[in-house]
């Protein structure tokens, strides 16, 4: 056997996206990966964006931004309520997404997000990794 690093190509994602539906078959779940990405706009400009996936029972934020001249107007909250309340009665438990310490950790905060773990880094704390759930309110 030889490892190596390789180039992501449709056969090794077929093959990755295959192995993982016959575990998760065995096991009784299912993952569903779905991408989403949602937009703000001013007028035909883009200012504000937000993308993620779903998948098992989560909502997952991957990325969020706002053109700086657009910052400190709700446009970051407006996204994030925008997705949850896109997903809320969509069957999903949570939402959840990473922000580094130099990123966001107090944005995700205000906008009702519970801290669940800081990951360190030794090396420079900018780089400290904050972890958040928002739960969705189960009726």
């Amino acid at each position: 056997m030889i490892i190596e690093k390789v180039e992501s190509n449709e056969e090794i994602e077929n093959f990755i996206e295959e192995e993982h539906q016959k575990y998760e078959t065995k096991n009784g779940v299912v993952c569903n990966y779905t991408p989403f990405c949602f937009a703000a706009k001013d007028g035909d400009e883009l200012v504000g964006a937000i993308a993620g996936a779903t998948f098992f029972s989560e909502v997952y934020i991957d990325e969020l931004v706002v053109k700086e001249e657009y910052r400190k107007n709700n446009i970051g909250r407006q996204l994030i309520e925008y997705v949850e309340n896109y997903y809320k009665d969509k069957g999903f438990n949570n939402m959840n997404t990473c922000t580094n310490e130099f990123q966001a950790p107090k944005f995700y905060e205000k906008c009702g997000f519970e801290l669940e773990f800081v990951r360190k880094n030794k090396d420079n704390s900018k780089l400290n990794k904050y972890f958040y759930v928002k739960y969705f309110d189960k009726k």
